[in-house]
């Protein structure tokens, strides 16, 4: 079985930074696509920015230039640095990986409470 576990959310205030981790357990042979996803309670759940297995990047309009996501392959983590929070950002926050065990399929953290005070 594979295990996603996700820290570093927590109260803010606007302006201020937070960096989330996420690391996977398990029998992982192979990660590839990671991501973070954001969701209000009641709405969907929303891509924040997502990274390839050869390092491309890809981040949604409202958070672009203030978050940055980053992996370490050698630890099967997943990182995503908030800088400039807003109110708005506040959200729980979701990792997700592809990860190939006996064969392919996409993992999900428990998700993590980000709290933006005005």
């Amino acid at each position: 079985q594979v295990q996603l576990e996700e820290s570093g959310g927590g109260l803010v205030q606007t302006g201020g930074s937070l960096r989330l981790s996420c690391v996977a357990s398990g029998r992982i042979v192979s990660i590839d696509d990671m991501a973070w996803y954001r969701q209000v309670s009641g709405k969907q759940r929303d891509s924040v920015a997502s990274i390839t297995g050869g390092g491309s990047t890809n981040y949604a309009d409202s958070v672009k230039g203030r978050f940055t996501i980053s992996r370490d392959n050698a630890k099967n983590t997943v990182y995503l640095q908030m800088n400039s929070l807003k109110p708005e950002d506040t959200a729980v926050y979701y990792c997700k990986m592809r990860i190939r065990t006996f064969w392919w399929d996409d993992y999900w953290g428990q998700g993590t409470q980000v709290t933006v005070s005005s």
